[in-house]
């Protein structure tokens, strides 16, 4: 800009403002100012003017330069968010289509969503779970000053029992609808689905009041409308056998299913005293109805029942279930007896199949590692219990039997404890030739006909996904404890992490590395916030080669330096199309 100043007839000075830029002038041998456009007197500067040209000008630009340039050197820093995380995560959720399917679902009358901002509520809480696990009251705090969510500037905690409270509502559809927009995706191979189940407590309150359940225990509205044979009357936070060796607090029962590749298809609840015996009966009968291709069932020895195994069977499926070797069931008595060799089909299993049954095969799977571990774990128990029994033989009959009965408590010594007609404290040589002979040992049942020795020992050891599963779900996506009371919450959140957990696998699966290692590096990606006179913007910092190699790996693109961009004439933030 250049100002030059002439002077009236009466001698007073007046300023005009021009637009210029120097130019090098050969003859002279100087730099010479070139008018490129003038703005007339400066007391009658056309401003609206002015900005309109400042407004084309700038379309040329990045908005980053445009800032620049015009806030000089009062743009303020005001703060930086963890953004990596949040970026992959919603563009992976894009991809599946959540946000249209999720848009759908929670529309309400004649077509009209129930809320703008429902479906992006529901992502963060997703987003939440696995990279932040807290409460809902926390995740709207971490919504609002700690994470940059892309749509979601601010979050409230009503705002996220409300989107649960909806997430409950479609959950049925939205399982079926994610799972094949997964499989569609991942091209996903479900002829072996794995179950397995496991139980999640309450820090908090007393067991629920029994409420009328139907067999597959939902709760009934009309109670009145189902046989009383079907109807038990039972909470839903109540006690049971817990698998976290929680028994004093109540607890539900929680199922999941896993393709062999680990990713999660869908997940179940049920009451706190449900046993095992009974779910897998409701699980065949809901994924019937995704109208799948020819299944396998891959279960543990929980689900190894009569019942279970003849359900199973029905229609075009088949299953691959663990039995138990020290139940002295026949079978097991019989299929351990066979004589034959084992067949080696990885460095620690080796597999021999025996004939006992006409519409059964079995299968005895050998791991020498586990074997050597059993064999050393034996060693030690049996010195523990030799010190305890040594010298027993001079104690009165009543200090025999206390110290049998503290024996009795700890099942691991108790298993190699005999106890003479006369009362006194031996090892039992027979039991452990018995267990010697198990080492390392487990049985499978198969109803298959067709499948391969090998093929049943390795559908069944991938069973140790759903196990993982189990694993993140507690400790990285932190489904427990549960501080929910009602039962519809309850269900959501368990729906909550298992969308977690699905992303999660999704990504491991493409990548090939753990997901606390993606997420602490996704993390490292902030965005910041800058103001200035001529508006606010977000910026975010500089990939770094982690992450660039995990977006290459998802086949995601990198976001846009500028996330969003505000200026004062503006109404709201106009954001840019990566966010």
């Amino acid at each position: 800009m250049k100002t030059t100043t002439r002077r009236n007839t009466d001698g007073t000075a007046v300023r005009y403002l021009h637009l210029a830029h120097n130019e090098w002038d050969p003859a002279a041998g100087r730099s010479v100012p070139k008018i490129l456009h003038s703005f007339g007197r400066e007391d009658h500067l056309d401003r609206p003017a002015v900005t309109r040209l400042v407004a084309s000008l700038s379309k040329l630009l990045d908005p980053a330069d445009v800032l620049t340039a015009t806030a000089g050197s009062e743009l303020a820093f005001i703060e930086s968010r963890p953004y990596g995380g949040a970026y992959v995560l919603d563009a992976l959720w894009r991809r599946l289509h959540l946000d249209t399917i999720v848009g759908r679902l929670l529309q309400g009358p004649r077509g009209r969503p129930r809320d703008l901002a429902a479906e992006r509520v529901l992502f963060a809480l997703v987003a939440n779970r696995a990279l932040a696990p807290s409460s809902k009251l926390a995740a709207a705090d971490w919504v609002t000053h700690d994470v940059h969510i892309p749509g979601l500037p601010e979050c409230t905690d009503d705002a996220c029992y409300r989107a649960m409270d909806w997430l409950h509502q479609v959950t049925d559809t939205l399982e079926k609808e994610v799972f094949w927009s997964v499989a569609n995706l991942l091209d996903l191979e479900v002829d072996l689905l794995f179950f397995d189940t496991t139980s999640t407590y309450f820090e908090t309150g007393e067991p629920d009041d029994p409420v009328a359940r139907d067999e597959h225990g939902h709760r009934d509205p009309d109670p009145q409308a189902v046989p009383v044979d079907d109807v038990r009357d039972v909470g839903f936070r109540t006690y049971g056998k817990s698998k976290d060796h929680r028994g004093d607090l109540p607890q539900v029962v929680i199922g999941m299913a896993v393709t062999r590749t680990g990713i999660p298809v869908r997940v179940w609840c049920w009451p706190g005293n449900t046993g095992d015996s009974k779910l897998i009966r409701q699980v065949k009968a809901d994924m019937r109805d995704w109208t799948l291709a020819r299944v396998i069932w891959v279960a543990d020895r929980g689900f190894a029942s009569e019942t279970n195994r003849r359900y199973l069977r029905s229609g075009d499926h088949h299953y691959i279930i663990g039995e138990k070797l020290r139940s002295n069931s026949a079978e097991a008595t019989a299929a351990l007896s066979r004589q034959g060799r084992y067949q080696q089909v990885a460095h620690n299993l080796r597999v021999k199949e025996v004939r006992i049954s006409d519409h059964e095969r079995f299968v005895i799977c050998h791991n020498p590692d586990g074997a050597e571990r059993d064999a050393a774990i034996r060693t030690r128990l049996l010195a523990q219990l030799d010190e305890l029994i040594t010298g027993t033989d001079t104690l009165t009959a009543t200090k025999r039997a206390e110290l049998r009965g503290v024996i009795s408590t700890k099942p691991g010594l108790n298993r190699y404890l005999r106890v003479t007609p006369g009362g006194l404290l031996r090892v039992d040589a027979k039991a452990i030739k018995t267990e010697t002979n198990l080492d390392g040992k487990y049985l499978l049942r198969c109803s298959d006909p067709h499948l391969s020795a090998e093929d049943i020992a390795v559908g069944y050891k991938q069973l140790l996904e759903v196990e993982r599963g189990w694993r993140d779900m507690k400790q990285v996506i932190d489904l427990r404890p549960v501080y929910h009371r009602l039962e519809e919450r309850i269900r959501a959140h368990v729906t909550l992490c298992w969308l977690a957990l699905l992303f999660v696998r999704i990504i491991e699966t493409s990548t090939g590395a753990t997901w606390p290692t993606i997420r602490a590096d996704l993390q490292r990606l902030h965005v910041g916030t800058f103001t200035g006179p001529s508006g606010t913007f977000r910026r975010r910092t500089e990939l770094t080669k982690p992450v660039r190699d995990l977006l290459a790996k998802l086949q995601l693109t990198a976001p846009k330096p500028i996330i969003e961009l505000v200026t004062p004439a503006e109404s709201g933030p106009q954001p840019s199309k990566d966010s």
